[in-house]
């Protein structure tokens, strides 16, 4: 499978499991339209996809959110693998990311950093 093929698989795939979760196709309710889908990790014999999932919600509720996709997940390969037409299917695994929050609070940390320097110290 090409480079092209690859990318636009990956894609697909991340495109309709936001769409699944966005119109309440995933039936858990620990999955909420809250959960973000930050990229996919295909393996090159794509017989599986890391799916690293964030939200704007407590870290405790997006790690609930992603058990609920995990326990959901052979259904969710099940719907796509019948609407995308690959011969071999990746199994999907959903992975809790915190790299969302870890920029937000280093982005805080240098703003905080900034505004020390620039106000006048005891001198």
């Amino acid at each position: 499978m090409g480079a092209f093929h690859y990318h636009k698989l990956s894609e697909q795939i991340r495109t309709e499991v936001a769409t699944m979760i966005m119109m309440g196709k995933v039936k858990d309710p620990r999955v909420s339209s809250l959960l973000c889908l930050n990229r996919i990790e295909l393996s090159p014999d794509m017989s599986w996809a890391k799916i690293y999932v964030s939200g704007m919600m407590q870290d405790g509720s997006t790690k609930k959110g992603v058990d609920g996709l995990n326990s959901a997940a052979g259904f969710i390969q099940t719907t796509l693998s019948k609407k995308l037409k690959v011969r071999q299917f990746p199994k999907l695994t959903f992975v809790f990311d915190d790299s969302l929050a870890r920029g937000e609070d280093m982005v805080k940390r240098l703003e905080s950093l900034v505004r020390d320097m620039d106000e006048p110290g005891d001198q």
